[in-house]
Order: C-alpha cells, then structure tokens, then sequence
C-alpha cells in the first residue's frame, strides 16, 4: 500500500517490531541510498501536520539527537518553505551526529527555521511534534529531554509523534519513563506491536502509516486483526448447523456468571445453549428461556463446546479433569484458569488434549498460569501469551486494552476494538461465551478467538454515548 493512510479498522495490518524494523530500514537505505529515506519521513511528517492543523499559526517541533530528530528537522525545513512558522528545539551535538540527521540540519538552517530553546505559548488550533527519540527510546528520558516531554503534554495544541511516542516501547505498549501522550502518531515505513496494546493505545492516539514507499519484505512479528468475516446461514440449515454449547460454571453465589456467558453464546448465533450450574438451586428466572438447565453430570461433554469456569469458583477444579479429557472443544475462563495454576496435573492434562482449547486469561490470571507477576505480564503482552500458547499447546486470549490472541507456531494477533466500558463486572463471561458460539459454529479455535474478540471490542465501540454498559446488555447485543 503507497502513500499515507490512517489506521482503520476495516482490514488486517501486518505489524513489526524494532529489531525487524531497523533491519528493514537498512535494506531500505542501501537500496534507495543516503538521506532518502530521511527526506521521504520528513515530507510525510510535514504533510500530515500541514492536514492536521490547517490553521496553526505556529509549528513547534521538538527535535531529538537522532534520526527521529532528522525527520523533525526535515519536516521543519518543509514547513517553513510553505509559510508555515516552524520553532525547533533541537537536542542533538553537531559533533556527534549521524550523516543523515547532520544533512537534514543543514538544510532546516538553510531554510531559515528558527532554532530556539524556548517553547512559545501554543493554542488549540496549532501543533506540537514529538520528534524526540522514536525508535530510539531505550533509556528513560531524564533532564532536558523528560521536561520537553513534560511541555508537551501541557500544551494546548495537539501533538502529533514521528514514528512513536517518545517514551513507549515499539515492542511492548509500555511506557519506558516519561512519555509523550500524542493525540495522533505517524508510524513510518512499519507499524509497531507497540501502538496497539498495553498504554500503546493511550498514547499514540489516532495511528496513520508511510510506508514511505517500501515493500516490507520481513515476516511480520504480529497482526493488527481485521473484522471477522460476515456469516450468512443457509436456508437449508437448522440449530444443529450451529453446534451446541454448554456453560458450566455458576457456583454458589456466581450463578449470573454462567448465565451471561450462555446468553452470549446464544445472541452470538450457537444452535442450542446448556447452563450447567455447579449451584444446585433453583434455575434463574432470565430473560432468555432458550437456555437450557442441566445438572452438570447430565453433559455429554464429547458432543458440546464446553465454556468452563464462569463463575465456577474452587468448586470447578473438580470437574476439570472429565472436562479436559473428554470436551469436543473447550474454552477455559476465570476459575478454570486459577484451579489450572494451582494443579501441575491438571496442567499435564491440559498439555495432552488434542482437541481444540481457548484459554482466556486477564493478566493476573496469565501471571498465576506463568508463575510470575502481572506487572511481569504487563510488561511484555505478547511474549507472555506467546508463552502460555506454546506451553499449553492452545489458543490464548490475553485480555487488556490491545487483547492479545497467540496461538502455538503463529505470530499473535493484537485485536484493535474495545474501550473502558468493558471494564465492568460480566464482560469476561460475555466474551467466554462468545468464543464457545464461533467455535461450535465451525470456525477453528484461532479464528473464534480472533472473531470473538473483535466483534466483543466492537459491540463497545459502537455502544451508545451516555448509556451504561452492561454485561447482560452486551450479550444480548450481538444478534
């Protein structure tokens, strides 16, 4: 794809991380040769702030000491060409910089930008630019570097980053000290895992992308899902078509768990839906009679897609040998995944299932699965459900903001949709449900995941301004 584009959701996007782009970059420069690749990002950079603030009366452009700084100057030298009233605070030491950032000093000075240490009183209507350090952001900005990032976050005018947020990691989508909160980040030759997931989301804003006209050539480290594909039933078909699904769960106390996940499961399009409830009270009355009560023994587990620990509290570790051994296809939420981590056996008898298996795991619980800790999980999502899929030998959905989907053998899959309004009690046995209804309709475990939590995120997108998100809502939102 040539040319400039923001990120939409309406398609796949293959994502690289650092090391796999600065390999890219130098083929890149060897190819089309010194300063060219310089001299395209600063173009891109300067169009994009040229269509960003039309109006701006003033460009102030942080400038680093490296090649993120390059591509500042060279926008700037753009910017003042056109009238545009660059200012450039520049970081770097002329007796230290590379030949590209030293070409494109030269020509912002020839140009006439003013080079100041002074940021001016910007207003809404003009913009800042992080050009700070980009790709370059190893070490925590201190001194100079952290109170220039601390003006720019206070400015009135919106900022726009060169290739990253100076201050987030391109791998992980986590803050390495002070950090640049853009309100839109021009991703240049790659788009990185990092714009995507932890806080990556919060502070790169709306993402757009230059190729600055390269053909990535390296397998991509991870993908930016695109939209589940429309499903369409045929009119020769019937609830069989569209696989059965059990819920077992519901302790004592948690009953609404396991009824939120196979509600979900039914609004999500499963043929028939099963509760079975480890609570042996009474069935709930709900607003959904095509669920289906059952006594958790009355499950013939080898015909369903079994959605198991919704609620389930410690009274699910007892059921989770039968089900591991004998589910037709399986996702493992909630109190499934704490009785897991707690029980090396039934660890082992998770490894040896052939059949497939989802877990979906918030962070705390993937730190329990992994023996370590969620800051420990946090601080690198996609190494740690990588991780959990390889060792499991299933399908994992790392949920947070950028959900992670790994599967064993593939790149992981960062889905794009969801906000906070997920953050309320029951949308993780929502999306539990979700997953069990793709995957008894046919699809394969990687692509439930994928599906279900795409269209998941998307339902909260869409959800109207003002109105209470609700778990039971969200279900019956999917139809």
């Amino acid at each position: 794809m040539r040319g400039m584009h923001p990120i939409t959701l309406d398609r796949a996007w293959p994502l690289h991380g650092g090391a796999a782009t600065r390999r890219l970059e130098a083929q890149a420069i060897a190819a089309a040769g010194p300063h060219v690749l310089m001299r395209r990002a600063g173009l891109a950079a300067a169009r994009l702030a040229l269509a960003l603030a039309p109006h701006a009366r003033q460009v102030w452009i942080a400038c680093g000491p490296g090649n993120n700084g390059g591509d500042g100057l060279e926008a700037a030298m753009h910017l003042q060409h056109w009238g545009r009233q660059p200012c450039v605070r520049w970081f770097g030491d002329e007796h230290r910089l590379a030949p590209d950032a030293a070409a494109s000093l030269a020509r912002a000075r020839a140009a006439g930008v003013p080079f100041t240490d002074a940021m001016p009183e910007l207003q809404p209507q003009d913009l800042a630019i992080d050009a700070l350090l980009g790709l370059g952001s190893a070490r925590p900005a201190t001194g100079d570097l952290a109170a220039c990032i601390a003006a720019l976050n206070a400015s009135a005018a919106p900022v726009l980053a060169i290739d990253l947020p100076t201050g987030l990691a391109a791998d992980t989508g986590q803050a390495n000290g002070p950090a640049v909160q853009a309100q839109h980040t021009l991703s240049l030759l790659t788009l990185k895992p990092g714009l995507f997931t932890g806080v990556g989301r919060d502070l790169a804003g709306q993402v757009w992308f230059d190729a600055l006209q390269q053909c990535a050539t390296a397998q991509a480290d991870a993908t930016l899902a695109g939209p589940p594909p429309t499903r369409t039933r045929a009119h020769a078909s019937h609830k069989g078509s569209y696989g059965d699904v059990a819920v077992l769960g519901g302790a004592p106390g948690m009953r609404g768990a396991a009824v939120l996940a196979g509600s979900a499961a039914l609004h999500a399009g499963a043929g028939r839906v099963y509760v079975a409830a480890l609570d042996s009270g009474p069935d709930l009355t709900t607003d959904a009679p095509e669920l289906m009560w059952r006594a958790p023994a009355e499950l013939a587990l080898a015909r369903l897609t079994v959605a198991c620990g919704c609620g389930g509290g410690p009274q699910i570790a007892a059921w989770l040998p039968q089900v591991l051994a004998e589910a037709a296809q399986l996702v493992l939420d909630a109190d499934a995944l704490n009785a897991l981590a707690a029980d090396e056996g039934l660890q082992d008898r998770l490894r040896q299932r052939r059949q497939p298996t989802v877990l979906t795991p918030h962070p705390l619980e993937a730190a329990r699965l992994l023996g370590s800790s969620t800051a420990a999980v946090q601080a690198d999502r996609l190494a740690a459900a990588q991780t959990l899929a390889e060792r499991f030998g299933a399908v994992v959905v790392l949920k947070g903001s950028g959900t992670v989907v790994a599967a064993p053998g593939q790149a992981p899959a960062i889905n794009p949709t969801g906000n906070a309004r997920l953050a309320t009690a029951g949308t993780g046995d929502v999306l539990a449900g979700f997953v069990a209804s793709h995957l008894a309709a046919g699809s394969s475990a990687s692509e439930a995941a994928r599906h279900a939590v795409y269209q998941h995120g998307a339902l909260a997108d869409a959800w109207p301004a003002g109105q209470a998100l609700t778990a039971s809502a969200l279900a019956r939102a999917a139809n």
